[in-house]
């Protein structure tokens, strides 16, 4: 068994991120930190592990084409190891969550159940599984927020709807790199039926309203927020924007938009942090 293939198997900084952002979902909400909310860090830590391991179990047919180098197509962590990896990490962070409160472990559990019929079925149906993913993104905030009860899930709202559109931008635009791996494995995309610019303009409806979304925040936090915001949501139209331009997969991945707007993703959630700290 590869150590170092299981470890980088659950993309552990993607895994860190969405920790953290569970974190920062809670102060936002609260603002405060209370011992629990390391409880949060680690039970999504652990699902998102989880859930990046089994995705990548069931997308070995893509990987061998759009990404050798992963774990399970290097050779490096067998498909059998994977589903233990897996199986172990995901009753790993249901199990933590327990101590939480009633409305954190039906989230945990929910998002669990729809990492794996993710990963099964719904990526592989045009746009229903970039919403999943979406949602699942947006869900940190939720999360976060649901420690502090219902007054903390709506409090963290605008943050969660504004995360779910940048994602599902993010999500239409790497479909729009992988249609020739995602075409090789039976998969049909939104880019496989109707098209790259169909695709992209569906990503910049979505930036924008994402950006929409991250302007709410400004009745509390003022110009400060704005300032910060302002940056991010220019990296996210940008990147949609030079979607726009693309004609192939190969254009797409050459103009750094999924990157960009990965950014722009990570971006956001510091703004919110240091807005919730400072302002």
């Amino acid at each position: 068994m590869n150590a170092a293939g299981l470890f980088q198997i659950t993309r552990p900084a993607n895994a860190v991120a969405a920790g953290l952002t569970a974190g920062v979902a809670y102060f936002i909400a609260t603002a405060t930190l209370v011992p629990a909310v390391l409880l949060l860090f680690f039970v999504v830590v652990l699902i998102t592990a989880a859930g990046n391991v089994i995705n990548d179990y069931y997308d070995v047919g893509i990987d061998r084409v759009n990404r050798p180098d992963r774990p399970i197509p290097s050779g490096r962590v067998t498909l059998r190891a994977a589903r233990a990896w897996a199986v172990t990490l995901f009753l790993a962070g249901i199990l933590l969550c327990i101590p939480t409160n009633r409305i954190c472990l039906a989230i945990a559990v929910f998002n669990a159940f729809l990492l794996v019929l993710y990963a099964a079925w719904l990526k592989r149906l045009p746009l229903v599984g970039n919403l999943a993913v979406s949602y699942l993104a947006g869900s940190m905030f939720i999360f976060g927020g649901a420690l502090d009860g219902l007054p903390g899930m709506l409090r963290v709202l605008p943050f969660a709807i504004m995360t779910f559109f940048a994602m599902l931008s993010r999500e239409l635009v790497k479909d729009a790199e992988d249609i020739e791996g995602d075409r090789a494995s039976g998969a049909v995309t939104l880019p496989i039926r109707y098209g790259i610019r169909a695709t992209a303009i569906l990503a910049l409806a979505s930036a924008i309203l994402a950006t929409l979304a991250s302007l709410v925040p400004y009745s509390w936090w003022g110009p400060g927020y704005l300032a910060g915001i302002i940056i991010v949501d220019g990296m996210i139209l940008a990147a949609c924007l030079q979607v726009l331009r693309c004609t192939t997969p190969e254009s797409v991945k050459a103009s750094g938009a999924s990157a960009l707007l990965k950014a722009g993703m990570f971006g956001s959630v510091a703004v919110f942090a240091l807005s919730a700290l400072f302002l």
